[in-house]
């Protein structure tokens, strides 16, 4: 008789033994799936959280005293506005987020505001981003700090004119507790034309990569190179904060993996410790009628190939479903991004059955190696 047939003869006169392997093995690819899946989700999650604490590098120009940039909150000196495509566009500097902006003091219906003029963000090679960090302004429109809407009654929908320029309020920003809330912003060119400074800027935002080592002298030698007109500062807290955030999530998610993967070798390992060692006798009689030992070894381990075969297949659509029924209440932000991991069903039909042999190998070779004359005497 064929291996084969021995095999589904064995299937079904073991079925519940074959079952509880099956759940075993089926178990623990459902969570090794849906923590992975998750992993993935908790990091675009995280990627974005962090990404909403703001820019954390400033470049601004090469003769602007920081003393006073961070005193005033902007340099005052200026460049030309094609700076930030140049920086974009540079093929070597790490960062992206791109921002040009023109900001200054004035005086608006007898306040100090920090009137600030914004272009859209472009990415790497100068793309525009399709899920920018800041503020998108129309022309012709404003948004208006938490201060300044608060105490001189201005709301969503009105006009104010500024600096003999009409705009817009489309938005009156929540309280920030920064400079922020004493800010008014409106489109890049709007602000150029209020203050008379046709095609100039004073700072370009970015957000530098989240990398360890000496991010900021890297930084300042890819950009030396790209725009030498130019220097750049980063904002080390906000910096070190999305970093350290992210290097967490990513151990802790790995860790996890890690002891899902040992506790579900050793619980295939076990059930077959437990099955082989229930069948010493019948091991036994099969060897004395002539059977030979890789015949009998190959059974095992061709229904170990197969547990994990089926069991990958089923842990793999399990965890995928407990992943896209948990997502939405877990990640909030990102959640719309969580979708079935394909190459996880690759991988879990690859390991899984390899995983289920290698756990069945060793009782299986001490069972069939075993003298049947010792084993039928002992029983």
């Amino acid at each position: 008789m064929s291996v084969a047939a021995l095999l589904f003869k064995e299937i079904r006169f073991r079925w519940l033994s074959f079952l509880l392997g099956l759940f075993a093995v089926a178990a623990a690819v459902t969570l090794f799936v849906a923590l992975l899946s998750l992993e993935r989700a908790s990091e675009d999650e995280t990627r974005r959280l962090m990404r909403d604490l703001g820019f954390n590098l400033v470049i601004v120009p090469k003769d602007t005293n920081m003393e006073d940039f961070w005193a005033s909150d902007y340099a005052d000196k200026e460049m030309p506005e094609e700076y930030v495509e140049r920086v974009a566009n540079a093929k070597n500097v790490s960062a992206e987020h791109y921002v040009a902006m023109l900001r200054k003091r004035v005086a608006w219906r007898g306040k100090q505001v920090l009137l600030t003029g914004v272009l859209p963000e472009l990415g790497a090679l100068g793309k525009k981003k399709k899920s920018p960090m800041g503020f998108q302004i129309p022309p012709g429109s404003a948004y208006v700090g938490y201060e300044l809407w608060r105490s001189l009654g201005i709301s969503d929908g009105d006009t104010v004119e500024v600096l003999g320029k009409r705009l817009k309020v489309v938005h009156c920003m929540f309280e920030s507790g920064s400079k922020d809330d004493i800010s008014l912003y409106a489109h890049l060119h709007d602000v150029q034309a209020m203050l008379g400074k046709p095609g100039r800027i004073n700072t370009i935002q970015a957000l530098g990569c989240m990398c360890y080592g000496e991010r900021l002298p890297v930084l300042r030698q890819q950009l030396n190179e790209a725009l030498p007109e130019a220097k750049v500062s980063e904002m080390s807290a906000i910096a070190e904060a999305r970093l350290e955030t992210r290097h967490m999530v990513a151990q802790y998610g790995g860790l996890i993996l890690l002891i899902v993967l040992i506790v579900g070798t050793l619980w295939v390992a076990v059930l077959s410790f437990l099955n082989v060692r229930e069948r010493e006798q019948e091991i036994g009689i099969l060897r004395a009628l002539g059977i030979r030992s890789g015949q009998i070894a190959s059974l095992f381990l061709w229904r170990a190939v197969l547990t994990g075969l089926v069991g990958a297949v089923v842990g793999f659509a399990a965890g995928t479903m407990l992943c896209l029924q948990l997502g939405p209440g877990l990640f909030k932000i990102t959640h719309a991004k969580i979708a079935p991991l394909y190459p996880l069903l690759g991988w879990s039909v690859l390991v899984a059955p390899l995983v289920a042999a290698a756990a069945s190998f060793l009782p299986t070779m001490a069972a069939v190696t075993q003298d049947p004359a010792v084993t039928l005497v002992r029983e």
